[in-house]
């Protein structure tokens, strides 16, 4: 008979055997309150894979003592959510208040997702739905409504390393075996911080390491776990949050974090234009005219890439992403077109100053256009003392020089040539 894995073995069987999830079912957490007074809202359990929400949903039926259905997202259509409406809203004693457990329900679509809002609205079913992705992205607002959304954290690695003691000391196949670890860091990164995972794979290096006393060393789990590559789901909320991570982290000037969150991206598969053209959009936003360099290094970058292809592109990324993170910054100018479209947007469509407008036939001449414009080249320092935005916002200030060697010189340049003007 073939014995179920570690990780289905070591599954809770009661709320006070679940681990790292004290916001939600310690003492005084927020479920544990639901359960206590009977209570149970519609609920989407949101985190990352492996730390509970299946096992928290069955361990909440169970503790309520309710008829429990469960249902794949991947697997699942409008007919399975409706029969299972259908068998839960039938007679009995606990028809009207049975739990429907949906996995993945980011994947459902919306017309899946619609056929569940009347049974939840009605509480024909007590949904749970269980999600690795932003719900506020993958659920549609009529069912989120109706739903408390719940965040269960990342489990720590103290967490995951007493989940291993526990299962050597607990399960009856590993403890028939004697079994040290000396070493765990290859065993943590290969679990991803997920303890299906890390059960998973600590279950074939005990495997792998045949008959006597096992010892796990970082060797062995590198040996069993080949290419274990970092998680990185390139459609879903990481893949925003490492994009973030690496941008705020050249914005921030720090060329360490920016290199290590390119090397999740590059480990994850990334499209190494993606991150080339977010570079780009960097340059000129945050590092803009403290060093107009940077916008010429990136776009080069992004070309460099297409030319070479991968893998050795990473290594022109590597080089952009560190200049970034070093260069001086300024948001000046993206700040400057901000203002610029809100003005507009304020004032509407100001006339052009006639002495700037255009006047290519002779009834434009007679007019006025182009009256009394001061060629700027004719001028002392190539710069005139003539009025270039409409008269309704004359003098209005939407550049203001970053603080930066380079712009700090443009500011004194214009203080010149404008006085007061723009002060």
């Amino acid at each position: 008979m073939e014995t179920a894995p570690l990780a289905e073995r070591m599954r809770p069987r009661d709320l006070e055997a679940v681990v790292g999830q004290e916001h939600l079912v310690g003492p005084d957490g927020i479920l544990r309150r639901a359960l206590n007074s009977g209570m149970l809202p519609s609920m989407i359990l949101w985190g990352p894979p492996g730390v509970g929400k299946t096992t928290l949903a069955r361990l909440i039926a169970e503790r309520l003592q309710r008829p429990f259905f469960t249902l794949s997202a991947i697997s699942s259509g409008v007919k399975d959510v409706r029969e299972v409406i259908d068998q839960a809203g039938g007679k009995g004693l606990f028809a009207r208040s049975a739990v429907l457990f949906i996995d993945e329900i980011h994947r459902f679509s919306k017309a899946q997702q619609d056929s569940l809002l009347g049974a939840v609205e009605k509480g024909t079913i007590t949904l749970i739905g269980a999600t690795t992705e932003n719900p506020s992205f993958e659920v549609i607002g009529a069912l989120l409504s109706r739903c408390q959304v719940y965040v269960l954290r990342p489990l720590t690695h103290e967490q995951l390393l007493a989940l291993l003691e526990r299962a050597m000391r607990e399960d009856t196949e590993l403890r028939s075996r004697t079994i040290t670890l000396p070493e765990v860091d290859a065993l943590m990164r290969a679990s991803g911080g997920d303890a299906r995972r890390l059960l998973n794979t600590f279950e074939l290096c005990v495997k792998a390491a045949g008959d006597g006393d096992v010892v796990i060393t970082d060797a062995l789990v590198k040996d069993v776990v080949q290419n274990q590559a970092a998680r990185y789901d390139k459609q879903g909320e990481q893949h925003y949050d490492i994009v973030s991570a690496f941008i705020k982290s050249m914005r921030g000037s720090d060329p360490h974090a920016a290199v290590y969150w390119l090397a999740r991206m590059v480990e994850g598969g990334e499209d190494p234009l993606f991150i080339a053209r977010r570079m780009v959009i960097l340059a000129s936003e945050d590092i803009g005219n403290a060093d107009p360099n940077a916008l010429l290094l990136a776009t080069t970058a992004m070309q460099a890439a297409q030319l070479v292809g991968w893998p050795e592109s990473r290594i022109i990324l590597s080089q952009c992403a560190v200049y970034l993170a070093c260069a001086p910054k300024s948001n000046a100018s993206y700040a400057a077109i901000g203002s610029a479209q809100q003005l507009v947007q304020r004032t509407g469509d100001l006339p052009v100053p006639l002495h700037l407008r255009n006047a290519p036939t002779r009834l434009m001449k007679d007019l006025g256009y182009g009256r009394d414009y001061q060629y700027s080249h004719d001028q002392p320092g190539h710069a005139g003392d003539q009025e270039f935005l409409p008269e309704a916002i004359s003098g209005t200030t939407l550049y203001t020089p970053g603080d930066n060697p380079r712009e700090q010189k443009w500011a004194e340049h214009l203080g010149r040539i404008w006085k007061e003007r723009y002060r």
